[in-house]
């Protein structure tokens, strides 16, 4: 029996995928009014173990604070929450 018939199957894993660390609007309270909110802001709380991860924040939570935020990606209604409470979010590459 050859070799690639007898090892098991198992899925594709592509090389490219990219994990996100996601941190929900709630989990910014911890910050104060007006500070400015990145990922290395968001390592230093605990909220994301290390500066190599990309973080995406989702609209879970309501947002009561002016934040500025800058991180890889934002949910379309998490964008929306923070820019209706006076913050700004803003994606980076």
């Amino acid at each position: 029996m050859p070799l690639q018939r007898r090892l098991p199957k198992r899925g594709f894993t592509p090389l490219t995928r990219t994990v996100y660390s996601l941190i929900n609007l709630g989990q910014l309270d911890v910050f104060e009014a007006g500070s400015k909110v990145d990922t290395q802001a968001l390592v230093s709380k605990g909220l994301v173990k290390s500066m190599a991860d990309s973080v995406k924040i989702l609209a879970n939570g309501e947002i009561s604070k002016s934040l500025s935020v800058t991180v890889s990606k934002f949910s379309k209604s998490a964008k929306e929450k923070i820019v209706a409470a006076g913050g700004t979010a803003e994606e980076i590459l």
